[in-house]
């Protein structure tokens, strides 16, 4: 799961939002009251979530939010007027007074979110140069040639050789290529 970083100017607002968070089952990797220390942690923890006010000592959310890696969301916790002038794109927001569900339902959508953006980041296929697939389809054409196989079936016959090999497409490709001298 996900970090979650509080950063709150006043540092009993900000262990308060840590308790309540880590009551209803949430892990606060940070609690910081300005927006340099929440950068700091940010760098240290990677990817997550930064619950945060409106103004620190140092910056606005805004400066915070663009500073952040794109792995992090923020969860911004404002009044509504504040957030009635309008919240930076990208950024969830819930109006004070604070309403403990709507917290943690938001919450709990952003890091839905961080998890499908991760998931979507490791199941997209690898971009293949001009040259990886020029290997992958002369390796196809030769399989067809001497092997009397259909492209289907010379793909095929790559994707298993790859999986029972533990190598990519890709390389059982060029393996193949050179064991066959081209």
């Amino acid at each position: 799961m996900a970090g979650v970083i509080v950063v709150f100017p006043k540092a009993e607002d900000a262990k308060s939002i840590r308790n309540l968070l880590m009551r209803n089952g949430y892990e606060v990797s940070a609690v910081c009251t300005s927006g340099a220390q929440a950068l700091s942690a940010a760098d240290r923890l990677g990817s997550g979530v930064v619950v945060c006010g409106y103004k620190y000592p140092d910056m606005m959310y805004e400066e915070l939010y663009e500073n952040l890696s794109a792995s992090f969301a923020m969860l911004l916790v404002a009044s509504a007027r504040a957030v009635g002038e309008g919240v930076v794109e990208g950024v969830v927001s819930v109006t004070m007074p604070l309403k403990v569900h709507e917290l943690l339902g938001s919450l709990d959508m952003v890091l839905h979110q961080i998890a499908r953006r991760k998931k979507k980041r490791h199941t997209t296929p690898p971009q293949r140069s001009d040259q990886d697939r020029k290997d992958i389809q002369e390796a196809k054409r030769l399989l067809m040639e001497r092997n009397h196989m259909t492209e289907e079936e010379a793909h095929r016959y790559l994707q298993k050789t790859s999986m029972d090999s533990g190598t990519n497409l890709v390389e059982t490709a060029q393996m193949l290529l050179t064991l066959m001298d081209r």
